[in-house]
């Protein structure tokens, strides 16, 4: 039996109306149906009535089906085969089948129907009392069986859908066939019809007559699709089924079993499986809490420096802006060579970039990405707050990375950062599945499969719970790789970031603390045993090549990366003092020997804007130039014994050079050295990337309140009874404004001013919109009234001239 908290409204008069049913909720009812389905209040209805029609409109029906779990979808989908309306007791069978039989054993769905029956009453999908169980037109028609739309429960039409366009003489000759006697029109013969197929003992009695093979096509059509084809001249099986309106014609060639036949074979069941209970999300990998923490710290500590190293390499000649916005293919493939990843992870990681502000676009005529002001802010916080800054940004973020690659409805590839990567259900599954990993216990780790059956479970729309399940996937291989989860159990970080607290106290004590010095190694490479103090680290990506990466990163010295340190400014004695102070072992001899060889090299030759040349004080280098078929494209040509005038730009020239193996040096127009650091490219200033909301937002506390009282304010001045008006100019039709003249308006509400009672008035607004109010008027001067407005639930002044027509309440409702 239903738990009477729920049982509806069983005290009384049954409602009517699905308005009459919301009518008699209380308001802590109301505000749970506006909790549950919040599109409801945009805008706020204006009464009871209102509220009920947007409650049955086709779009918000959908949304409110959506978000059904799968025992609740499944007893609207029961509702809707059902009889309408459906008392309780058929809905239970429908859901847990005909006791005493084999398919009618228990499985929870007794148990948990009231409450799945609770949360469609709270959402107004049922109406009711128990006795008669309506659901809501919208939904029926959305969830009942027909020709072009079968059922989820892969039931068919009834015997009365299915016969309505048959000849007389062919329901009547069923009804023959299966022994009934004749009647005399084919509404009363399709009745008998459909109680012989509702009542078990005459049907099984029936079907004991029915030949084996007749059983064998029933069997393939009861749990569905009710439909098959058969040719013009079927089997006897077929036949037989047939003529005894077990089998009833769809079309031509095509045949169905009406839903009474098949509720019978299928023991009363609605569904093959009924679901009433959640599917468990067990432990499946247990690790210790610390090797859980200190895992997702290493990816932490990786994801700073990833971001970091993708957001500093787009700072001087970020990628450009594709036309229908977004980043190309070539440079996405770019980004990833540069990250040393994959496509699919560089895509992550710039759209993780560009959640937390930190990459944008910087909205020029040659429109390309280049790193925000709020990057510098970020690079200059401790590690711990800057991850906590990128995980609050992917918790929250609408933006799915795992999209990157496929194709749109209209065929078009979808880019990293382009418009169409949002979707709104991705921050809700990811709180999902870090909720299931939160309620396991510390340490905890479970199987993927098993969360994506809890999610199905709990969204199993088709399509809801297809995008679901792909999220669900993307976010356990993203909190991962981010340090979220580590070895796929919730870190203590991470149930930080889910319980809406700062997860960087409990990062911080995870991560090495920076180091100040490398260790030199004689084959040209300096290993960094942890991460690196900003300064040591910018000055060290400079002069040197980064080979690995990992718990300690490897660079590599290189004749390049040495003269790209020359070329920002720095001299061969900074360059040897910088090594020797930050190396805990002796410099090497080689590397030594490198960077006074690149330094001797550096500068001999010189190049300027003529528009180019190259000069140099050795006359046979200049001569080796020239003489290099490699020099060719240059456009060079001897102005001078030690002058050269190049065709090519100042970049191009020295570009080409290096080449070749020199190492010229770029100067000014009044011959100085010129240091070849480019200024860092910034966007202007850029707000977060706003996440695209999945409808309307849950409405708070006080919204909830004033909306409730709002409605039931609204439904008082519907609803008031009014006293007949004294004038055949004052009568209104129910439901409609009143309409009185502007003499007789002005002496009613100065009549209510006086004796302090209410009045129904119809008022247009400024922008035209009509409403009814009672109103209790206290003052009127100057061409307004002033007084409690009931609907608005508080004191309002009112235009005389917008009020239509006034009406006094009677005498029991002032």
């Amino acid at each position: 039996m239903p738990d009477p908290s729920t049982a509806g409204n069983t005290a009384g008069s049954a409602p009517r109306s699905l308005a009459e049913a919301l009518r008699a909720r209380d308001d802590e009812g109301l505000g749970a149906l506006l909790r549950a389905r919040p599109d409801l209040l945009s805008p706020v209805p204006g009464d009871v009535t209102q509220l009920a029609t947007r409650a049955g409109t086709r779009a918000s029906v959908v949304r409110a089906l959506d978000r059904l779990d799968r025992f609740a979808l499944q007893a609207a989908e029961a509702l809707a085969v059902g009889p309408e309306p459906c008392p309780y007791a058929v809905l239970e069978s429908l859901l847990s089948g005909d006791t005493g039989t084999t398919s009618g054993a228990d499985n929870g769905a007794r148990a948990e129907l009231p409450r799945a029956l609770a949360t469609l009453r709270d959402q107004a999908l049922v109406w009711g009392d128990d006795d008669r169980l309506r659901l809501v037109r919208t939904a029926r028609e959305l969830l009942a069986p027909s020709a072009s739309r079968p059922s989820p429960t892969g039931l068919g039409p009834t015997v009365a859908e299915a016969t309505a366009g048959m000849s007389p003489t062919r329901i009547q000759e069923i009804v023959a066939a299966v022994g009934l006697p004749a009647t005399h029109d084919p509404v009363s013969a399709v009745t008998a019809l459909t109680a012989l197929f509702t009542d078990p003992a005459r049907m099984s009695a029936l079907l004991d007559e029915a030949p084996a093979e007749a059983h064998q096509v029933l069997g393939r059509l009861v749990w569905g699709p009710p439909y098959g084809e058969v040719t013009p001249h079927p089997t006897p099986p077929v036949r037989w089924l047939r003529d005894r309106g077990l089998l009833l014609p769809a079309t031509a060639r095509t045949v169905l079993l009406p839903r009474e036949v098949a509720l019978h074979l299928r023991g009363g069941l609605a569904h093959r499986v009924t679901e009433p209970l959640a599917p468990a999300v067990p432990v499946h990998r247990e690790h210790r809490p610390q090797l859980v923490d200190a895992n997702a710290a290493g990816q932490a500590l990786a994801a700073l420096s990833t971001v970091e190293e993708l957001v500093k390499s787009w700072e001087h000649a970020g990628p450009a802006v594709l036309r229908a916005g977004g980043l190309s293919v070539r440079d996405l493939k770019r980004t990833a060579s540069a990250l040393d990843t994959d496509e699919p992870s560089a895509a992550f990681w710039v759209e993780l970039a560009y959640a937390a502000g930190l990459l944008a676009s910087d909205g020029e005529a040659d429109e390309r990405y280049a790193p925000t002001p709020a990057f510098d802010d970020w690079i200059e916080l401790p590690p711990a707050e800057r991850w906590s800054a990128l995980a609050a940004a992917w918790l929250t973020a609408t933006r799915t990375p795992g999209l990157v690659g496929e194709q749109d409805a209209k065929g078009r590839t979808l880019s990293a950062l382009g418009a169409e990567l949002d979707r709104s259900a991705a921050p809700e599954v990811r709180r999902r599945v870090l909720g299931m990993l939160a309620d396991l216990p510390e340490g905890g780790a479970a199987d993927p499969a098993a969360i994506l059956a809890r999610l199905a479970w709990e969204r199993p729309v088709r399509g809801t719970s297809e995008l679901r399940s792909r999220l669900a996937r993307w976010t356990l291989t993203e909190a991962e790789v981010l340090g979220v989860t580590g070895r796929g159990a919730l870190s203590a970080p991470g149930r930080a970031l889910l319980e809406g607290r700062d997860p960087a106290p409990p990062l911080a004590p995870l991560l090495p603390e920076p180091v100040d010095h490398v260790l030199l190694q004689a084959d040209l490479t300096a290993v960094a045993p942890g991460p690196l103090r900003r300064a040591l680290a910018e000055v060290l990506a400079v002069l040197a090549e980064v080979e690995s990466k990992g718990g300690a990163t490897v660079y590599r010295f290189t004749p390049g990366s040495v003269r790209r340190a020359l070329d920002a400014g720095h001299t061969a004695v900074d360059l040897h003092s910088f090594l020797a102070e930050h190396s805990r072992t002796p410099v090497p001899q080689p590397l030594s020997y490198l960077v006074d060889d690149v330094a001797r090299r550096h500068g001999h030759l010189r190049v300027g804007a003529a528009s180019s040349y190259v000069r140099c004080d050795d006359d046979g280098m200049l001569n080796e130039i020239l003489a290099d078929k490699r020099s060719a494209g240059l456009g060079l040509r001897r102005l001078a014994p030690t002058v050269l005038a190049a065709q090519a730009e100042p970049t191009a020239l020295l570009d080409g050079l290096r080449a070749m193996g020199y190492a010229p040096a770029a100067e000014s127009r009044t011959g100085d050295v010129l240091v070849a650091r480019a200024d860092a490219h910034r966007t202007p200033a850029r707000a977060l990337p706003v996440p695209v909301p999945d409808g309307p937002p849950v409405p708070d506390a006080t919204l909830l309140g004033a909306a409730v009282r709002a409605i039931r304010a609204g439904d008082l001045a519907a609803t008031a009874v009014r006293r007949e008006p004294s004038s055949p100019s004052g009568s209104t039709a129910p439901g409609e404004l009143p309409r009185t003249s502007a003499a007789e308006t002005l002496a009613t509400v100065q009549a209510a001013a006086l004796t302090g009672s209410a009045v129904w008035i119809g008022y247009v607004n400024a922008d035209g919109a009509a409403s009814q109010r009672v109103i209790a008027p206290v003052r009127v001067e100057g061409g307004f009234v002033t007084g409690y407005d009931h609907t608005a639930d508080e004191v309002r002044t009112f235009a005389l001239h917008r009020i239509t027509g006034v009406a006094e309440l009677a005498e029991d409702h002032i």
